[in-house]
């Protein structure tokens, strides 16, 4: 970890030592493509100058509209790069919701996916006076800049200016703002959470200070929105501990990219848990004759492991080999739909049945449950894989101090 504690040095860090994984996977028309930290270094330099070039400053605010995916992250370290500050908003934002953020934080450039987001932004165009600029990932509707021509004016302005971007990453300070995430309150409309460079370093610092929870050879799926504090915060675990990001834009397409990813690490909220387990729970109870005994039998095998697990106790040996064989009769064939290779999952956003947790255990697979909120930089608890209560979000992240209120 960088000795200055912002996000800005976390991300120059990252490109410039050598590391094992690529930075990042992308779907593009062939298929899943690896991205190389020098690649996305490059990338984001350029998107930095293009920024610059816009007369992007310091402090100025810039949103972005759009889904997942890798041009999101790239300019979301190239505005942090220069001092500019990252106001996300929902792909699924109405245009009224995205004229009140976009007015509320004072927004002076967006970046839109593609015109399907333009479309909200540019009848409002002329009542959000501090609006100058609007880039578009995809495509290049009228009054728009596209992403490429924006990386072509940085590589310009870079051979004018060679020391610019460096010199800008090198003011920035840890009290310096990185972003404003709107969240939606429960009282009037939604409120601009202000969270510092340093903030969000020291939320990644705890996190990838706990033992087996993210390392350096994992693969992690996000398809969680990146204008939500939980995808940001994995998105910032990449750069600090090395692992590969795969960005999946689609929630529809999860399931898909599971089995292309194969990842080892898979952060989701409880809905798509609720959907899998009715899934599973239905193809079980469809099951007759043989197999049906043989489900029953792996079931139990499994609830019996997973209670000693919970205990923190090992497997007898003759319940190891038991175990081992309902994995290869029973529970492989619910863990291929993860992608075989999945080592933890994380779940967050709300809470989950605890029977779901319980009943993915007995199959094999560990979901982690966590706790945090947009103020405190996301997570501030969250269970271990050598230390977790099902029904329960785990103890305290490492540096994080909490206790119960006085009605509870």
């Amino acid at each position: 970890m960088p000795a200055v504690r912002t996000v800005t040095a976390l991300w120059q860090a990252a490109v410039s030592e050598p590391r094992r994984q690529p930075a990042f996977l992308t779907l593009d028309g062939s298929g899943w493509r690896a991205v190389s930290w020098r690649e996305a270094g490059e990338a984001v330099d350029e998107l930095a100058g293009g920024f610059l070039a816009l007369g992007v400053e310091p402090g100025d605010r810039v949103a972005i509209l759009g889904r997942t995916r890798l041009e999101w992250t790239l300019c979301d370290y190239a505005l942090a790069s220069i001092g500019a500050i990252t106001v996300p908003v929902y792909p699924t934002s109405s245009a009224i919701e995205c004229a009140y953020i976009l007015g509320n934080a004072g927004v002076r450039a967006i970046v839109c996916e593609d015109d399907e987001q333009y479309a909200k932004v540019a009848p409002m165009r002329a009542e959000l006076g501090a609006l100058d600029h609007v880039v578009t990932i995809d495509g290049e509707p009228g009054g728009a800049l596209s992403l490429g021509t924006l990386r072509a004016r940085g590589r310009e302005r870079a051979l004018e200016r060679p020391a610019e971007v460096a010199d800008r990453r090198r003011a920035v300070s840890e009290d310096d703002v990185l972003t404003i995430i709107y969240t939606s309150g429960t009282t009037g409309p939604p409120k601009g959470c202000v969270i510092t460079q340093r903030h969000y370093w020291v939320m990644a610092d705890m996190v990838r200070r706990v033992p087996g929870l993210f390392e350096d050879d994992d693969r992690v799926l996000l398809y969680l929105p990146l204008a939500h504090n939980f995808a940001r915060l994995v998105q910032h675990l990449g750069v600090a501990v090395g692992f590969t990001l795969a960005h999946c834009p689609d929630v529809a397409e999860v399931s898909q990219a599971l089995l292309d990813v194969r990842p080892t690490i898979f952060p989701s909220v409880p809905r798509l848990f609720e959907k899998a387990y009715a899934s599973v729970t239905a193809a079980f109870g469809e099951a007759r004759g043989p197999r049906r005994r043989l489900v029953d039998w792996a079931l139990d095998v499994g609830r019996r492991a997973s209670a000693l697990r919970q205990e923190g106790r090992r497997l007898p040996p003759t319940l190891a080999l038991r175990h081992a064989a309902a994995d290869r009769l029973v529970f492989a064939r619910v863990k291929e739909r993860f992608g075989g290779r999945l080592r933890l999952a994380v779940s967050g956003g709300a809470p989950l049945a605890r029977e779901i947790a319980e009943f993915f255990h007995a199959l094999d697979i560990l979901i982690l449950e966590g706790y945090g909120l947009t103020e405190c930089s996301t997570a501030c608890s969250v269970n271990l894989p050598d230390r977790f209560r099902f029904g329960t979000v785990g103890p305290a992240l490492p540096g994080f101090e909490v206790k119960v209120a006085d009605d509870g």
